[in-house]
Formats: structure tokens, sequence, C-alpha cells
């Protein structure tokens, strides 16, 4: 048994069923059934009225053989009278292929069609019952016959004619039914050829309907599978019903999300390709312009190399974000979340940014609102509070200021980090999080920005299943708002 259930499994697993199958049985099982269950209740039904109907018209012809013996004594005259009445009782019994016994009030056996019995004693329940003036009847459901017995009464001779007596005799009747189940096992035997057609028909049409039904689905199916040999450009709209057409516009926007998604892939391609091209070509300028110069004064030698050192730093800021960023995409990562003391871990991250704020006469201010503790990734968060921090203070005024502010309740703790700085366009705050995208590039290009550092802030908050919201008036400043989970769930 193992052995067929393991065989069965291996298919199973190799040949994936069709709905159509299920489909199917399951339509099959409920239109058969129903029919099946009235097919059995009608031949119960049918059976027993027959049986009924038997034990009735049996009944009433031996009622009225009983008032024939009534009225000719027949149990007090001879043999020789009683003939036509034993001819009678001969030809019912056949007739109703059972048996006829004529008791007494002897309890005797005076009669017998079967002549087997005749001087006997017969005591039953019946036939007691029946010396107590009631008509009984009983049918043994195993061997297929009834008994039936039915009181003989004594007739008195008055002035008004006869008149019922006491009971002399009971009329104990034995009939079969066996003719009666071989004809129905003869219709049952039709019914189930029949059953067998319909069931044939059914299946032939129900499976036509299915097909039908499932047509829709393998259009889908179809469409799908030439998206998946490269067509993302191939529209899937399958209409017929409102389930194709729920799947086919969820497919749809993931189709526009993957088309975003490579469209953002080839950008941030070329977006490397060119940041850390123009490094090299800067660099290639100035030293091809210091091999084309004979005699390079001293004061140039030095300037020309300490651009190329810079342009060198620069390249390997790059590189550095950019490793980052790859760090923060990968969902394989190992990440090192630990209750940490964000309070204590912010004031240090500010301790170190301070004296690139003073060269600037820009004030660093920190306002907590109440000790909070979080688990956190603290490399990931600290470099992510770094690059809004250092945001803040690059892109600010002159003595302006920056303002980070601390709170939390009972689920998530809030970072602000608000600037009185140059501020961004209401229409390009969406934007600032994108890979290498700079607001104002020239600016960015001064303060040594790759374009880089706010989308790692964005991928660090994700990484800790927070959220971060920006906020800025062009010309007053800007407020980064951080919401990080107190509790991190894997």
């Amino acid at each position: 048994m193992k052995k067929i259930t393991e065989r069965f499994r291996q298919f199973y697993g190799k040949h994936t069923p069709s709905v159509k199958l299920p489909m199917v049985a399951a339509a099959l099982i409920f239109c058969m059934i129903p029919l099946l269950i009235q097919s059995r209740v009608l031949s119960s039904s049918s059976r027993q009225q027959q049986i009924d109907r038997r034990i009735i018209d049996v009944q009433n012809q031996c009622q009225i053989l009983s008032n024939k013996m009534s009225r000719g004594s027949y149990l007090t005259n001879s043999v020789v009278d009683n003939a036509s009445l034993d001819s009678e009782l001969s030809t019912l019994a056949d007739i109703f292929n059972g048996r006829i016994l004529i008791v007494n009030s002897g309890f005797r056996v005076v009669r017998d069609t079967f002549s087997l019995s005749e001087g006997k004693i017969c005591i039953s329940e019946e036939v007691i019952r029946c010396f107590q003036g009631e008509s009984t009847n009983r049918y043994d459901t195993k061997r297929h016959y009834f008994i039936l017995a039915i009181p003989i009464p004594e007739y008195v001779q008055s002035t008004g004619g006869f008149t019922a007596g006491k009971t002399a005799g009971v009329m104990l009747v034995t009939a079969s039914t066996e003719s009666m189940f071989e004809l129905e096992e003869s219709l049952n035997d039709r019914a189930a050829l029949y059953q067998l057609m319909i069931f044939v028909v059914l299946s032939i049409v129900i499976f036509s309907v299915v097909h039908l039904l499932i047509r829709p689905f393998e259009r889908l199916v179809a469409s799908v599978g030439h998206v998946a040999e490269g067509n993302l450009d191939e529209d899937i709209a399958e209409d017929t019903y409102r389930e194709t057409k729920e799947i086919s516009g969820v497919i749809n926007k993931t189709l526009d999300k993957l088309k975003s998604v490579e469209q953002s892939r080839q950008e941030f391609v070329s977006n490397v390709s060119h940041e850390l091209k123009t490094p090299i070509t800067s660099i290639r300028v100035l030293a091809d312009s210091l091999m084309g110069m004979e005699e390079a004064p001293k004061e140039l030698y030095q300037e020309f190399m300490q651009d190329i050192s810079d342009e060198i730093d620069r390249e390997s800021k790059i590189i550095d974000d950019l490793l980052n960023l790859v760090k923060m995409d990968k969902v394989s990562q190992e990440n090192s979340f630990a209750p940490v003391q964000i309070n204590g871990l912010v004031e240090m991250i500010l301790k170190r940014l301070r004296p690139i704020a003073r060269k600037r006469n820009i004030e660093l201010i920190f306002e907590s609102m109440r000790e909070v503790t979080a688990d956190i990734d603290e490399v990931k968060f600290s470099l992510a509070v770094n690059n809004l921090v250092e945001n803040a203070v690059k892109y600010n005024r002159e003595d302006g200021w920056v303002r980070v502010t601390l709170d939390a309740d009972h689920k998530f703790f809030y970072l602000k980090v608000a600037d009185s700085g140059i501020g961004i366009p209401k229409e390009l705050t969406e934007r600032v999080f994108e890979r290498f995208y700079r607001v104002d590039k020239a600016r960015s290009r001064e303060t040594g920005g790759t374009g880089l550092g706010l989308a790692i802030t964005k991928s660090v908050i994700l990484l800790h299943h927070g959220a971060i919201r920006v906020e800025s008036t062009e010309g007053e400043g800007t407020t980064f708002t951080v919401r990080i989970p107190l509790i991190y769930i894997p």
C-alpha cells in the first residue's frame, strides 16, 4: 500500500492535473447523486406500494371466501359439501403463489392447500389475535412473503336473516412476493442501463461546457506565455469573466512595474557609467595637459596634481556609495539587529559632523523628547542618519541651522531632520530618493555629492521596515521625517 501511495505521489508531482478534471467530476457527482437517490427512493416506494396492493388484493379475496365459508357452514359440513369451497381455496392459493390453512376454534387445521398439516395443531400469534377479533398481517422482508390471518365468523340464523356471531375459525394465508421482485429486478436492470446512458451523455455535455468555461483562462495563460518569452510590450486583455479581467489587470500592473524596473536599471547603468567616466575623463585631460607642457611651472604642476587627486577621491566616493547601495539591495544580506539606545547614537553622529558645520557657521541642534531604545542595525542606521544630517549641512545657508528631533510612541520612534537651507521644488520632492538624481547638479558637484546618499538612506529605512517622508519649501528649508518600529520583526 505504501508503494502504491508513493507511486501516486510521484505521478501527481510530475503530472499536475488540469482544473477540468475536478470540475467535470464535481458536476457529475452533483448531477448523478440526486438521480441515483431519486431512483432508489422511487424503487423502494414502488416496491412498498406493490406489496401493499398485493396484501389488500389477497385480503379482499380471502375475505369474500371467508364469508362464503361462514354462510356455507364450512367448518361443520362434511367434506363432500365443502368440495366447491376447497376448490376455490386451492385456486386462490395458486393464483397468489401461496398456501392457505383453515384453523377451527380448537386450533386444529381442517384444510391445508398443501395437504401437509391437516389434523395438526396450529397455534401462532396471528391465529390467537384473530380469534380475539383482529385481522392481522405480517410481511417478512428477508424471505419476501406475507402472512394474513382472516377470521371466519359463525353466522346465526334469525328472523331478520343471518347475523355474524363469534369467530368460528381462522383462514391463515401465506403468499409469496418473489414474482414481484423478479419483475422489479428486470426493471432495475433497464433503469441501470438508462442511468449509464445518462451518465455518458452528461459526461460529454459537462466536459464540453467546462471546456468552454476554461477557454478564457487558457487564452490568458497563452498571453502570459508570450510575455514570458520576452514580449513585455504585449498587452494582456482577457475580459470574458470578471476574474480573468482582474487577473489581466494585475498582470498588466506587474508588467508596468517590470518595465519601470527595467527602465530604471538601464538608467542606473547609464548613470553609473557616466558618473564613473566623468572623473576619469577629467583625470585624462589633466594628465594630457601636463604631458603636453614641456616646462610646466611647479605651482601649475601642483595645482593639476591636486585636481587629479580630488577627482580620484570623487571616483572613490562614488564607488564606495555604489557598494553600500548594492549591500542594501541584497535580499539575503546578514543584518545585525539588536537593541540600541537611539539618543546616544544620534548625539555621537552629530558630534562627528559638528566640525563640518562650524566651517559654515551652521548650528546643529538636537532635541530629545524621551529616551528611546529600538532594535536596529547600528552601522546601517548610522549611515542613514549621517547622510540626512550631512545633506542638511551641505545644502544649507551660511549661518543657518539644522534641528534633529527624536520622539517615540508605544510602537514607533520618529527622527526628524529639519534645516534652514535652500529647499527643494515641490514637484521634485518625490525624486530626491532616486539614484544619481540631483536637484542642483552644480551645487552637488561643488559639495562632492554623488547623488546616491538619499537612495542609500531610503534603502536602510526600508530595511528596518520603516518609512521616510520629505517636506520642503523652496528657499525656506527641508524636513525629512523617519518612522521606524521599536521592535524589529523579520
